[in-house]
């Protein structure tokens, strides 16, 4: 049986709903360390307990804290997969914040739960056994770090939350998942094709991500500038637009050389230099912003971070983003 580490860092997942008040909260012990025989079926397993915060408590520091003790299980044992169980708010940005730091072709699968362990119909523990055939997969090597929810495989580059509430949240707009999970066994029918990685060992740099819409301001863009921010992540109008009253900000922006990276608040396509006008995309270009090619905007908040944090990056910010 493969040797399978599973890391829990908490979320729904690891919560239930409190008998009185109705609200769901951690308790004084994760209820998936009680499911440790069902795991047992299908692979040998070691868990760690990482810590146990609900996910929009995660930053980049705890990512950078997961992505330690991979590196650490990898070095020091004959480690063949990893599943991470997580809190789905901000899940597709640690499998993301994952996928670019570690250079390894061992899975490494993340999933987490949309109903907590004593409620009606909870897939806690279903998509955690998911995770589990997943990494013990033969197929699974190679493909990057991966996210299981709902018997679907996305890869951490295109997977995103799209529902409040729904089992079946995690798509991959525009691409789908890559693999699907039955009860015969694990089917991959799509390989990722490109992977970026990055040195890091601390993340010492701040990216701000805004989102712009109609008579946006540049004054929001002065405040990043002035707070001391070392990147700028925007999610632009259509194909890679703005509204002109925001291009005298973004100049300034590029003037005190922090760069602004550009993707489209639409969740299909892709953002390109293709208008010509005031505001529009090619005009942008020419000013010196960078496109962000099929990136969500909080991606392409990840991706800038960890390559303004890599101290030995020798290849030009211009090819950090695009195909």
């Amino acid at each position: 049986m493969k040797k399978i580490v599973v890391i829990h860092t908490g979320g729904t997942i690891s919560m239930h709903v409190h008998s009185e008040s109705g609200a769901v909260v951690t308790g004084d012990s994760n209820p998936l360390t009680a499911e440790i025989d069902k795991l047992m079926e299908y692979a040998d397993i070691h868990e760690i307990e990482a810590f146990n915060f609900p996910s929009p408590h995660i930053t980049p520091k705890e990512m950078l804290a997961i992505k330690e003790i991979i590196e650490q299980q990898i070095a020091g044992k004959e480690v063949e997969g990893f599943v991470i169980t997580h809190g789905t708010d901000t899940l597709e940005e640690t499998a993301y914040f994952l996928d670019l730091t570690i250079k390894s072709d061992i899975p490494i699968i993340l999933t987490g739960a949309m109903r907590s362990s004593n409620e009606i119909g909870s897939d806690g523990v279903y998509n955690l056994l998911s995770a589990v055939r997943v990494a013990s997969a033969p197929d699974a090597f190679g493909k990057g770090v991966l996210v299981v929810m709902n018997d679907e495989i996305h890869t951490a580059q295109n997977v995103t939350k799209t529902s409040t509430s729904n089992v079946s949240t995690f798509q991959s707009p525009q691409y789908g998942p890559i693999g699907l999970i039955t009860k015969p066994g694990v089917h991959f029918h799509h390989t990722p094709i490109r992977r970026d990685t990055f040195e890091l060992k601390t993340i010492s740099k701040r990216v701000a991500l805004l989102k712009v819409y109609a008579g946006m301001e540049e004054d929001l863009l002065m405040h990043v500038a002035n707070a001391g921010y070392d990147g700028v992540v925007l999610e632009g109008l259509g194909q890679g637009n703005v509204p002109p009253s925001i291009v005298p900000g973004i100049q300034q922006l590029i003037k005190q050389h922090i760069p602004v990276v550009l993707v489209s608040r639409c969740y299909n396509g892709i953002a390109q230099p293709v208008y010509g006008y005031e505001g529009g995309g090619k005009m942008l270009e020419d000013m010196g912003v960078l496109f962000a090619h099929g990136l969500s905007g909080q991606k392409a908040r990840i991706k800038l971070l960890i390559g303004l944090s890599d101290v030995h990056l020798v290849r030009p910010l211009s090819s950090w983003f695009g195909y």
